[in-house]
């Protein structure tokens, strides 16, 4: 497995595009997952190959001067539990870094919502990220937007 940095907003769109399709559970809502795909460009991006095939991605958005957001990240159901997540945040934090970025966060769903997405909360929680505050509607009502927070200086 090779992490690299994608630089082609068109091969971002590609990547992004095989991997959320291939996620329902996690990118079941055509609305949000075409806004992924289309915020891919102009980002930090990172993809997981097995040889030539892409098996995951995330990239980051900066949300202030002093912070980055994790905005989207997606490994193919059967990659998951291999470290392919983890070293994609690795190098994405090590990027973010690089651009002077002092903290990154991340939204979920927040933990005993959804199965899919408790394992979601425990993966970041696992990174170091931590709990920061919960929006009970910024997505609705069905959803409440987990935030989590990391200092990386």
């Amino acid at each position: 497995m090779e992490i690299r940095q994608i630089t082609d907003d068109g091969e971002k769109k590609t990547i992004a595009r095989h991997i959320l399709e291939a996620l329902p559970d996690w990118f079941g809502i055509p609305e949000a997952r075409e806004s992924y795909i289309a915020e891919s460009a102009r980002k930090i991006f990172f993809c997981a190959f097995e040889g030539e095939q892409p098996v995951g991605f995330l990239y980051l958005k900066e949300t202030g001067s002093a912070t980055a957001e994790l905005y989207v990240m997606g490994v193919l159901q059967e990659y998951h539990r291999r470290g392919i997540g983890t070293a994609l945040f690795q190098r994405a934090k090590v990027a973010a870094v690089e651009q002077g970025y002092a903290f990154l966060q991340v939204k979920t769903v927040q933990m005993g919502r959804y199965a899919e997405y408790d394992s979601t909360n425990r993966f970041y929680l696992s990174l170091g990220f931590q709990e920061f505050e919960v929006f009970p509607t910024l997505w609705d009502e069905w959803n409440p937007c987990q935030v989590y927070v990391m200092s990386i200086r």
